[in-house]
Parts: C-alpha cells; structure tokens; sequence
C-alpha cells in the first residue's frame, strides 16, 4: 500500500490539484499532511480526494476553519503517531529532534522549513516531504510504499512534465 506525505500546501489549490492526479493514478488512498493546510475550505478539498487523512496542526493553520470543516480527518495539535501494517509512523509540523524518542517509530515525518530532509537516526527514517505550495523551494511531497519500506521524494514540476524524479 502506497501513502502519500506531504506538508506545507498553504493553500495552493493548483498544486494541490496535480497533486491530487498523481494521487488517483496511483490509487494512494491514505495522506499524512505535516501541517500548515491553512484554511478549512483547503482541508475539504484534499478530504474529497483521500479516505483516510491524518493532519497535524502547524503553525500557519487556521485552527477554527480547520476544525470546522474537518469531516473525515483525524486532526493532532502537536504531534501524530499512527500505525500502518506493523509499521509505526509519527509525524508533527516543527520537529526538534532532542524533545523526540524515535526508537518507538520506523518513520518520523515533519516540515515547517519547506526543504526536503531525510536521515537515518537509528532504526527510524526521519523525513521531511519538503513543500507542496512551492515556497522557497520546489513543490515537492513523498511517498511511502508499506509493503517495501521505500520512501520516494517526488518533485510536482516532474510528475506534470511526466517524468519521474528521483527515490530517497
């Protein structure tokens, strides 16, 4: 099973839009937002598009729209923690890697900063997806294959020119 993780789409419906069509193609049901969807008219458009969706606040979320739109998301104010097959996810908007214990977690995904990360700590895979929205950085987003543990960083320009962009 294929989930997408994405984080930082500050209301950009144009993207999200591609995004959500690469989403279909794929048949990814299941979407980790790493904060800052920022407005609940936002939110209602990525739950038309997912089944089950997993959002932790950040810090640019307008938390009355959000909460009021929510219908199918399970929302988290600080940090996530969800578990997927047998394998343990956790997920927040800032990461601070000394408030964090990831012996627990086989993945741990976070943004905020808007650059795609990834690093090894331990047995856990610390990753940020970077920034759907295309602040700063490249719109970008992963996603995670649970059966083979791969985790693939996905540039959006690519994905609309058709081409693929390379695996973490």
């Amino acid at each position: 099973m294929k989930v997408a993780i994405i984080s930082d789409s500050h209301d950009n419906l144009e993207n999200l839009k591609n995004f959500f069509d690469f989403s279909r193609k794929e048949k990814i049901k299941i979407l980790i937002h790493c904060g800052d969807v920022c407005n609940g008219e936002t939110l209602k458009e990525i739950e038309n598009n997912f089944e089950k969706i997993y959002l932790c606040l950040g810090n640019a979320d307008i938390r009355d729209s959000i909460f009021k739109k929510a219908k199918k998301t399970k929302i988290f104010e600080k940090e996530g923690e969800i578990k997927i097959g047998k394998l343990k996810i956790g997920f927040c908007h800032i990461f601070n890697i000394k408030e964090k214990n990831l012996e627990n977690f086989n993945f741990y995904f976070f943004g905020h900063s808007h650059f795609p990360f990834l690093k090894k700590e331990k047995n856990c895979i610390l990753a940020n997806p970077g920034n759907l929205a295309g602040l700063f950085y490249k719109a970008t987003f992963a996603i995670l294959d649970t059966k083979t543990k791969k985790l693939e960083l996905k540039i959006l320009e690519k994905i609309k020119q058709g081409s693929q962009a390379p695996g973490l």
